[in-house]
């Protein structure tokens, strides 16, 4: 990377840049501080940069693009020999180099004009590439944008529904509760003490059913509790009315389960079924209401 004299401005402008590995960076910075000649350089590079600057505006690409545009300047780096028209000796005329010709810094005197001319191609050969990286990074910007837009509005939209439904099955169920047809019934256990206790809100047109239970005892894993309607029609089965457990303290619920409407109810019953429940009740019932 480095000549043995002087660093290439090449070298000066990807160092400008920001574009040196760290052990390359730390070389220059070793370099120029001795050298006069360098920093001149250096400070022109950093000069054009900052004008350069200046004329547009630029966005600092993400990680991944950056690391993508370095490999990619890597690769197409090479060495531009100077011509020899370059080189201006010093002290001679018939185009011998001899060892006197080496300046008060002790290091060839060239002439500058050909290395300011590469600067200026290399700085707006490496723009081209900055601004397509900034044209990526604004691009890949923007779809992100528009799709969490189009997610916030997908959840919105969600909730909106969500609510609506919440709104339906609550206006459904204080009519219900307003309604003098509505049949309210106290199950107990059966031919047993009325310690365990459930109530049915049911309306048969609309087909809406609470129920709600106390002192209700636990079963075990592979067994649930299912309430059953009992349809006035004698020529009906039982119509499963979901199932429920109870919580710690014996109590439980089943909010507007899906039922048929328009069924009658005659009496209303809970057995005790294997996990996940049944279509045809188990004897015996345990608990009936009527």
């Amino acid at each position: 990377m480095i000549e043995p004299k002087h660093i290439s401005a090449d070298d000066l402008a990807l160092y400008a840049m920001q574009f040196l590995t760290p052990e390359e960076t730390a070389l220059v910075e070793a370099h120029v501080r001795h050298c006069p000649e360098c920093r001149r350089e250096l400070a022109t590079i950093q000069g054009d940069l900052a004008a350069f600057a200046h004329t547009a505006e630029m966005q600092t690409p993400p990680v991944l693009a950056r690391q993508r545009l370095m490999t990619q300047v890597n690769r197409e780096k090479r060495v531009v020999p100077q011509p020899e028209s370059s080189l201006r000796p010093v002290g001679t005329q018939d185009g011998s180099v001899p060892f006197a010709s080496y300046g008060a810094s002790g290091f060839d005197e060239y002439d500058e004009t050909p290395r300011k001319a590469g600067i200026g191609a290399i700085i707006f050969g490496w723009a081209g590439w900055a601004v397509a990286a900034g044209l990526a990074f604004g691009g890949y910007h923007l779809y992100r944008q528009r799709e969490e837009l189009q997610r916030s509005l997908r959840m919105n939209a969600a909730q909106m529904a969500s609510l609506s439904e919440d709104a339906a099955r609550a206006r459904e169920i204080l009519d219900a509760l307003a309604d003098k047809t509505t049949q309210r019934v106290t199950l107990t256990r059966a031919e047993t003490a009325p310690s365990p206790t459930g109530r049915v809100i049911y309306r048969a047109d609309s087909g809406m059913l609470l129920f709600l239970a106390s002192n209700i005892a636990t079963v075990t894993p592979d067994k649930t509790y299912e309430l059953w309607i009992i349809p006035a029609e004698t020529d009906r089965s039982p119509i499963p009315a979901g199932t429920f457990l109870p919580d710690e303290r014996g109590n439980a619920a089943i909010v507007l389960p899906d039922v048929p409407k328009g069924v009658n109810a005659k009496a209303f019953g809970v057995t005790v079924e294997n996990r996940g429940g049944s279509q045809v009740p188990t004897l015996p019932i345990i608990m009936v209401g009527m």
